[in-house]
């Protein structure tokens, strides 16, 4: 179903700027007669934010899981509760979200379809979820049960940044710094040694030689690096043998590689718990939880999994077949398999892999400070030492 754009005037001759989904123009001047607007403009899109970047964050999305369990729990008619919070929500754009699934539960479908109107807000394990709650007639526990995974996963994608964060911000300022060293200092210095007639070590006639060459060829091996830049990120976007590559070589990352398959891992567990406990089968929650990791070769990794499981093999013997998780949880997931509790036993793996991101974050930033802080040291104390060496000789060799 297309989108909208729309510019409206509503019975007060206030103007109203945004967005829904229609048939055609016809059916949304009709929507749009229903909530009280007669239509002014209108111009199809394929975006679900406003021209002005209101995107829908992850707290918008708890917001709305909260109030709905508060709804659905309380007993109130979804409808009402909808156009309540509708009423009441300040962020334009999701303002519009609401009225569209307003509008498409009013004519006829049911939650879950409405919500999966909206992909790039709903996603499939949101809308999945949903759809089991509906069968179930769960859906507070189900709402509740999302609204505490998306702050999960606010916290997991915290403690991510803050170990990605800290690296590049030193590497920045280390390429910096060798660049002010190359092309301001070094240039500036070799006359001066000219002038004494002092004769420079090897290290600095590298150096010089180094500085000069970047001078030359500097705006050439920029544009280098740029297209070759451009050329890999549009490789890496636009194919499936690109992406696969540099998931894989994300997993082979010293430190940081480790700690993001622990967070992808924790996600995976997570997520299958949820999806498990609120009534989806293994299989579809599988399948579901293949784009949930972020991470082709992980994804890979349960894609065969669930082959196997679809075949007749066990959960943890096919877990166990491809190597991604420790014998310890392997041992939790048997226990829970044999137990019939196998959410609770994704819930121990979810907090297995939690407590190992976290320490794993905390002592990786207690030594990566210090490694890159000596980096750095080690670094320009090389700059300095070649470029002032020569100068040093010359004054313990001035005659008395």
């Amino acid at each position: 179903m297309p989108f909208y754009q729309y510019r409206a005037m509503d019975q007060t001759g206030r103007t109203n700027r945004g967005w829904l989904a229609a048939l055609n123009e016809v059916d949304l001047e009709l929507r749009l007669k229903r909530m009280g607007l007669d239509l002014i403009t209108l111009r199809q899109t394929s975006r679900e934010t406003l021209p002005g970047g209101e995107r829908i964050t992850r707290p918008d999305l708890i917001t709305f899981c909260f109030h709905l369990e508060q709804i659905t729990r309380a007993g109130i008619p979804l409808l009402d509760g909808l156009r309540d919070l509708r009423d009441t929500m300040e962020k334009r754009s999701f303002r519009d979200i609401l009225s569209a699934l307003l509008e498409d539960l009013e004519g006829g479908k049911v939650l879950s379809q409405s919500l999966a109107a909206h992909p790039s807000v709903f996603d499939n394990v949101f809308v999945s979820v949903v759809r089991a709650g509906e069968q179930t007639g769960r859906l507070d526990v189900v709402f509740a049960n999302l609204a505490s995974t998306l702050k999960w996963q606010d916290e997991a994608a915290s403690q991510t940044k803050r170990l990605m964060i800290y690296p590049a911000f030193v590497m920045a300022f280390v390429l910096l710094a060798v660049g002010v060293l190359m092309g301001f200092m070094v240039p500036r210095f070799e006359p001066f040694l000219k002038t004494a007639n002092i004769q420079p070590p090897t290290s600095t006639l590298a150096m010089f030689a180094t500085a000069h060459w970047l001078r030359d060829n500097g705006l050439w091996l920029l544009l280098g690096i740029t297209a070759a830049s451009t050329a890999l990120a549009f490789w890496v976007r636009k194919t499936v043998s690109g992406q696969l590559w540099r998931d894989r070589m994300l997993l082979k990352l010293p430190v940081l590689g480790a700690v993001l398959k622990k967070v992808m891992l924790a996600r995976f567990a997570h997520y299958l718990s949820l999806m498990y406990r609120s009534g989806v089968t293994v299989l579809e929650a599988l399948r579901t939880s293949e784009a949930i990791v972020g991470n082709r070769v992980v994804a890979n990794g349960i894609r065969q999994a669930s082959q196997q499981i679809s075949e007749g093999r066990g959960l943890t013997d096919s877990f166990d077949h491809l190597g991604l998780f420790p014998p310890l949880v392997i041992r939790m997931l048997r226990v829970g398999e044999n137990t019939g509790a196998l959410d609770s036993a994704l819930d121990n793996v979810t907090y297995f892999y939690n407590r190992e991101v976290a320490d794993s974050i905390e002592h990786g930033l207690k030594l990566l400070g210090p490694a890159l802080i000596l980096f750095v040291a080690i670094l320009l104390g090389f700059f300095m030492v070649t470029v002032l060496l020569p100068v040093y000789d010359m004054a313990f060799n001035l005659p008395l």
